[in-house]
């Protein structure tokens, strides 16, 4: 039976003093230490990492490397702001994620604390570069929730709630989902009905000339992992060019190794004007950037994207080292290994359990799609929540997204012998729950995302 008492009265702390509107709880897992792909709680239990912290960790927590870099920084200079001044490590990391960045010719960088700001300076970025208002984001998307990124986010409606009006000018289209197409088409034979609506409104009543940019994840993560067609992103991109719409990728959950590749638009052999990075860019430090074409950054005016304690030296020298790992230790290959042997895993589990869906995914970013039965592939979000649950129970930290997908995202560096006891878990608590024997109690606890 698993220890909760002190994890118990955190929540009830917390419950009292920190507002809903910053969680979605799945179960009471209070952190005290982590380490590698391990999380300790206030308890003493030890947990299998699944989530990353919600992809963050592609190096790992507290990584020894990381960690000596943050506390050599912090005892030579914690803060001094770049709003005005300069620091070594502020250019030391310019110049390496403005060259990690598969962009040809010259590129600038501007950074923020989070994939949601990193979002909303890109809108301005494109905006001011093309003096144009209009932008196109697609459904399903999740960019954030600062205003301007929210109003790009395509899922969670509920989110918006009671705060509009949002961002003007923004227009959501329609974004792939193979598994569950509406057309009923296979991704190998469609003719892409699902880019019509999008193709029409430019040929019509959305004047490309007033588009300044197109936003989107090149696989859309808190949607389920939905990755779309390679034809659909080529013709995504034939749409753009000729009107100079600025191709924007959101790689906040798909960059630095995540999908098996450096990025998640790399399977698509398309070539984006920005990226956005967040999420792992910090190695679990507040970071985030944009990063693009010299000249979309020239409209941009003095402090038109600042923070005063952005760019943080003890930030930028975390970010620094992570990059470093990533590379010195292999970390994309190895995402690309350890997924590809989890999702052959899983599709073995699949076969035993007839609410497994769709296993589906690139790299260490899968999902798993519960179903209430195959043929209708309806969402199975009970499924999901207790599953997740139980999962928690026997020490593996398992979360879902998209109601009814289950999110596995552990750190990149994940020994081979814990993604086995990982499997083990999920196969036991797939069984329980097609035995009905997890209680419709964690319902209540069990909300998720």
């Amino acid at each position: 039976m698993l220890k909760t008492g002190q994890c118990e009265k955190l929540v009830k702390k917390d419950q009292q003093y920190l507002t809903e509107a910053a969680r979605a709880p799945y179960y009471p897992l209070g952190v005290r230490t982590a380490k590698g792909s391990i999380v300790t709680d206030l308890d003493g239990n030890d947990f299998i990492d699944l989530l990353g912290s919600a992809a963050v960790m592609n190096v790992g927590h507290n990584h020894p490397r990381v960690v000596r870099a943050i506390k050599q920084q912090a005892e030579v200079l914690i803060q001094y702001t770049t709003a005005y001044m300069y620091h070594e490590p502020l250019g030391d990391f310019a110049e390496v994620i403005t060259q990690l960045t598969p962009i040809a010719g010259d590129k600038k960088v501007i950074f923020g604390f989070s994939g949601s700001d990193a979002t909303d300076g890109a809108i301005k970025l494109v905006r001011s570069y093309t003096r144009r208002e209009k932008i196109i984001a697609f459904e399903g998307s999740y960019h954030g929730t600062t205003y301007g990124a929210l109003t790009l986010t395509g899922i969670g409606d509920g989110m918006k709630k009671n705060i509009g009006p949002m961002l003007p000018g923004v227009h959501h289209f329609e974004y792939p989902n193979c598994y569950r197409c509406p057309y009923g088409d296979h991704p190998d034979t469609c003719s892409l009905p699902c880019l019509r609506a999008m193709e029409e409104a430019l040929k019509t009543w959305l004047d490309p000339q007033t588009v300044a940019g197109v936003f989107l994840e090149p696989i859309e993560g808190d949607a389920g992992i939905l990755k779309p067609p390679k034809k659909w992103m080529r013709r995504l991109e034939e749409l753009l060019r000729p009107h100079g719409i600025v191709l924007v990728v959101d790689e906040v959950q798909t960059g630095l190794g995540r999908t098996g590749k450096w990025f998640g638009s790399d399977h698509f052999e398309v070539q984006p004007d920005l990226f956005i990075y967040g999420k792992s860019l910090g190695a679990g430090m507040p970071l985030s950037a944009v990063v693009g074409r010299r000249e979309i950054f020239e409209g941009l005016r003095t402090l038109g994207h600042a923070f005063t304690n952005g760019s943080n030296p003890v930030v930028m020298a975390a970010a620094m080292e992570n990059i470093a790992v990533i590379k010195e230790e292999n970390l994309v290959e190895r995402s690309r290994i350890q997924g590809e042997y989890f999702k052959k895993e899983l599709l073995k589990l699949k076969n035993d359990f007839e609410f497994i869906g769709d296993v589906r995914g690139d790299g260490l970013s899968i999902g798993v799609d519960l179903v209430m039965d195959r043929e209708t592939r309806t969402p199975n979000g009970t499924a999901a929540k207790k599953i997740a649950y139980r999962a928690w129970e026997k020490q593996l930290i398992l979360t879902f997204f998209a109601g009814n997908v289950l999110r596995i995202q552990p750190p990149l560096n994940i020994e081979r012998s814990l993604v086995d006891q990982a499997l083990s878990i999920m196969e036991k608590t797939f069984r329980e729950f097609s035995r009905d024997e997890i209680p419709d109690e964690v319902l209540k606890i069990s909300k998720g995302w």
